[in-house]
């Protein structure tokens, strides 16, 4: 399965969405700190659901944290600013798909790091900056899925 990974996310609301979408997917939510928010906080509790239980959620004190638990494996960070739609990458199991904060998404220092293997955009419409970050997630998670057969979706 895939993993997704929010560098710094500043909206609980945000993460509990994707807490709720990684658990009906199967795949991993890596949160990468300072985060903007409690984990405990009610809003983020809220849009979990009663899903927590049901995600694999790990937070990592930083973002070199994170690499040395994911590492190996292909990193996609997520930026408008990227020429290659990520419908353009045949997804494996064990990829990442990292995401930046609200509202900034990721920096040039974060996207210039050797552990990212390529950066890919979500096609929108001319003129409009970016997408609500549980959203993107979404949109991406599921085409990651989506090119693994839904495995083990019923």
């Amino acid at each position: 399965m895939f993993r997704v990974l929010f560098h710094s996310p500043r909206i609980a609301p945000n993460t509990g969405n994707a807490i709720r979408m990684v658990a009906g997917t199967g795949a991993e939510l890596h949160l990468v700190e300072p985060l903007g928010f409690d984990l405990s906080e009610p809003k983020l509790r809220r849009a979990g659901l009663d899903y927590h239980d049901l995600a694999s959620v790990t937070v990592h004190a930083s973002l070199p944290a994170a690499w040395r638990a994911l590492m190996p494996a292909r990193v996609f960070a997520f930026t408008a600013r990227a020429q290659t739609s990520f419908t353009d990458i045949a997804y494996r199991p064990g990829d990442v798909l990292m995401f930046g904060p609200e509202p900034t998404g990721l920096d040039q220092q974060t996207l210039a790091d050797p552990h990212i293997s390529a950066q890919v955009r979500i096609p929108m419409l001319a003129g409009r900056r970016s997408m609500n970050l549980s959203n993107a997630a979404a949109v991406a998670a599921y085409e990651a899925w989506r090119q693994q057969g839904f495995a083990g979706a019923g």
